[in-house]
């Protein structure tokens, strides 16, 4: 099923796509392929933040539950060197870049197409798209079932290029309030440190005896008032993790309100961020105001900056090839 969602900034009208089960419903959008709702129908809850109106897509730069690309996080001084040749993409947070620049894919329309329990999203960004090298031809592919959300996003492109998405859904198992009450365990022995920039400094250092220790499963708000300067400087948590092994695997568990709320992906990391910057201003839902610490993001990706540091995954897409990231949202009662 799908319905009118508004008018685009470029004058587009916008479609929001709607697939439901006997368990979830869940709303998205050709408008930056975005994961607009997702309802618990045994639960009566939202448990997404999101807009009944596109414009408020177009408005805020919070990125509400679309998929990031070309490239997910910082690009420190929005610069890049790929086959000897320098590359300069937008800076748009500071000097340095943040999740594609300006437009990236959360500002693109993509073409969408309803299949069953599946919605696919197409779309080119052309050669010098944000200062990105290549033609990128994008293909996501959002499917419901029982457990909840896969999102597969393949690209492929004409010239060797960088390709490291992620989504950026705001969870609250409880539909709305505070995330302090939500128990999260990240499998991950080791975080990445922020710069004063916000930008990843390419170190991993141990979780161990820090509040970045989520390896046994804690409160969110526990080291909310920490004395660490990281935790200091973001007012919470915005950092990645660097998660063992490869594949599709766990990378966190999120449980309240008797739900457990499982994200697995085949990235080499994940973003942990706790809606530090959320000031009340954002009106979604139902009406609700999105304030600090009333959401949470769980963003699989690679390291942040990844291809300005050694020793790091980097996300580079040769000519011609396919990549394949997934990420997965799924959704149960608690054990």
């Amino acid at each position: 099923m799908k319905q009118k969602f508004g008018i685009d900034q470029r004058g587009n009208p916008i479609t929001l796509f709607i697939i439901q089960n006997d368990r979830f419903v869940m709303c998205v959008s050709d408008y930056g392929a975005t994961l607009v709702s997702l309802i618990d129908r045994k639960k009566n809850i939202d448990i997404v933040a999101g807009f009944d109106d596109v414009q408020d897509y177009v408005n805020h730069v919070s990125h509400f539950g679309a998929m990031i690309g070309r490239v997910a996080n910082r690009i420190k001084d929005a610069s890049f060197t790929l086959d000897k040749t320098t590359y300069h993409v937008s800076a748009n947070k500071g000097r340095n870049s943040l999740h594609g620049g300006w437009n990236g894919f959360d500002k693109m329309l993509f073409h969408g197409e309803e299949h069953d329990n599946q919605v696919v999203f197409t779309a080119t960004s052309p050669d010098g798209d944000e200062g990105y090298p290549g033609t990128l031809d994008i293909r996501i592919t959002y499917t419901l079932d029982e457990q909840g959300v896969h999102i597969v996003c393949e690209g492929e492109t004409d010239q060797t290029t960088l390709f490291g998405i992620t989504n950026h859904s705001y969870f609250n198992l409880n539909g709305n309030g505070t995330i302090n009450d939500h128990e999260v365990t990240l499998f991950a022995d080791q975080y990445a440190p922020n710069d004063e920039t916000g930008t990843a400094t390419g170190q991993l250092l141990s979780c161990e005896g820090t509040p970045f220790d989520f390896r046994k499963g804690k409160l969110i708000g526990t080291d909310f008032e920490s004395d660490d300067l990281q935790i200091r400087m973001t007012n919470g948590y915005d950092h990645h993790y660097a998660v063992p092994g490869s594949g599709l695997r766990d990378m966190a568990v999120c449980k309240a309100n008797g739900l457990k709320l499982v994200t697995r992906s085949n990235l080499p990391g994940i973003h942990f961020y706790t809606g530090n910057f959320l000031n009340g201003d954002y009106t979604g839902h139902n009406g609700t105001n999105y304030g600090q610490h009333e959401r949470v993001c769980f963003e699989p990706e690679y390291y942040p900056n990844a291809i300005n540091y050694e020793g790091h995954e980097k996300p580079i897409l040769p000519a011609n090839k396919r990549s394949v990231q997934i990420i997965e949202y799924l959704l149960s009662d608690e054990d």
